[in-house]
């Protein structure tokens, strides 16, 4: 009966903590059926549980508009090559995004290269890019 029980225990923690990871997980703000490419300078590069952020500053006509690009955790980053020096302040890179569905300056980032090409890490399979 003891069993029983602490195995009824172990199933229910086990449903909880997985419901609220694929709630936090949730990619619906996100327009995956759209790409933006965004070429602009790194403002900054946050390599930070539980999402690493590229803030990249793009010069328009009306001057800089600052996006937001949210990335995988650091641990998927760094599978994926990214390290916490990758980019730096005032480097111009190219972004693809995935952007908002809300018309923000804002997406979930797919790829990056430099201003010359080069790849920049790997694109890393995130949770939060998953359907």
């Amino acid at each position: 009966m003891r069993t029983i029980a602490q195995r009824n225990v172990a199933l229910a923690t086990l449903a909880l903590l997985g419901s609220s990871a694929l709630a936090h997980h949730s990619s619906a703000m996100f327009d995956d059926k759209k790409s933006v490419t965004l070429t602009g300078t790194v403002k900054a590069f946050q390599f930070t549980n539980p999402h690493c952020w590229i803030q990249l500053l793009v010069y328009g006509a009306q001057g800089p508009v600052e996006w937001s690009v949210e990335m995988g955790s650091p641990s998927q980053l760094f599978k994926g090559g990214w390290k916490p020096g990758t980019l730096k302040s005032g480097e111009k890179i190219v972004v693809v995004i995935h952007p908002t569905r809300d018309g923000s300056s804002a997406g979930l980032y797919v790829s990056a290269t430099t201003e010359d090409g080069k790849p920049i890490g790997a694109a890393p399979q995130t949770a939060a890019a998953a359907p």
